[in-house]
């Protein structure tokens, strides 16, 4: 199978390529715009991969999607704009890339009669869960304008099924940690501010509440579902491991040899959503479950990023992240 995967050189998406070329005899013709989260660097070490072709182009463009895209059977769709904090302070880039760019990549495997298109998405579109799990079938209450695009997406892609007959199965994840997410996220903004000795920015109380799957375990499940999943339906993933900002603040300092004096408690996010938890109970009937545990993966992390200055370093200078 030749797979068309966008997002490819974010973090997620870069991730799943090497996951892919490493579980399967599939082809991947990776897609990018290469903005500021998506970074050739995350692909280096699968330079000379002959399953394997590379191609810069966005989402919003349909003559790019569709030269890129003829010739593929299936579609993983990873890209998008993620970060909440961004997307308070810009949600036109939010609703351009989640819900117009979704619309290009569904239309286009629309009319080149792909296969399959598996669209990927957050927990973040149930909103705010004071008590149980969300499951598939719960509403939808986004609070953010990422949250909000997510949401949008989501519908329009289901609604290629259910108007075109489009092959269209969707996955919605918790928030995922691992190698290569860019350095504005929580876990390696924290990491990489500790391992340079700089403080690190809580919000609120920190008793806000996420579920972490580790990066390798999301892929293994989207690869599922792309795999095995029913025609029209949609996959919860998530990895288990709920705790509040602070006790992952409290680990991440432990990891990184630091103390309590390195965290600065800063004015809370706007909406800031109270807790997310995700029922996986359907993907883990095809078969799924994580196999990383949290606090190895969390350790291997921390790891990572500092054995691999080289490639947050240029990020965070460039971004001005700190």
């Amino acid at each position: 199978m030749k797979l068309f995967v966008t997002g490819a050189a974010g973090f997620i998406g870069s991730n799943y390529v090497r996951w892919l070329l490493a579980n399967s005899d599939d082809a991947v013709v990776a897609y990018d715009a290469l903005t500021y989260a998506g970074n050739l660097d995350n692909l280096r070490d699968l330079e000379g991969e002959r399953r394997l072709a590379f191609v810069e182009g966005d989402i919003r463009d349909r003559d790019a999607v569709r030269s890129a895209m003829a010739g593929c059977d299936a579609v993983v769709h990873f890209a998008a704009e993620s970060h909440v904090d961004r997307s308070i302070v810009d949600p036109d880039a939010f609703v351009l890339t989640n819900v117009q760019g979704t619309n290009v990549v569904m239309d286009t495997a629309r009319q080149l009669e792909l296969g399959r298109v598996l669209h990927v998405s957050t927990d973040e579109v149930y909103g705010s869960v004071e008590v149980g799990s969300s499951t598939e079938v719960d509403p939808l209450e986004p609070r953010s304008p990422y949250s909000a695009s997510k949401a949008g997406s989501d519908l329009l892609a289901l609604s290629y099924g259910t108007t075109y007959g489009l092959d269209v199965v969707l996955t919605r994840a918790s928030n995922n940690y691992g190698p290569f997410q860019f350095p504005e996220k929580v876990i390696p903004l924290f990491v990489t501010n500790l391992l340079d000795g700089a403080h690190v920015p809580l919000y609120g109380d920190g008793l806000n509440v996420r579920d972490w799957l580790y990066v390798v375990d999301h892929c293994r499940g989207v690869d599922l579902a792309l795999r095995r999943g029913g025609r029209g339906e949609i996959y919860n993933i998530g990895g288990g491991n709920e705790i509040t900002n602070r006790e992952l603040t409290d680990r991440l300092i432990s990891l990184c040899g630091r103390d309590e004096g390195f965290v600065d408690y800063v004015e809370d996010r706007l909406g800031h959503d109270r807790r997310y938890s995700v029922d996986c109970s359907k993907l883990r009937a095809l078969g799924w479950e994580p196999e990383r545990d949290f606090a190895d993966g969390l350790a291997a992390t921390v790891e990572w990023y500092r054995d691999n200055r080289w490639w947050w370093e240029p990020l965070k200078a460039r971004a001005a992240i700190g």
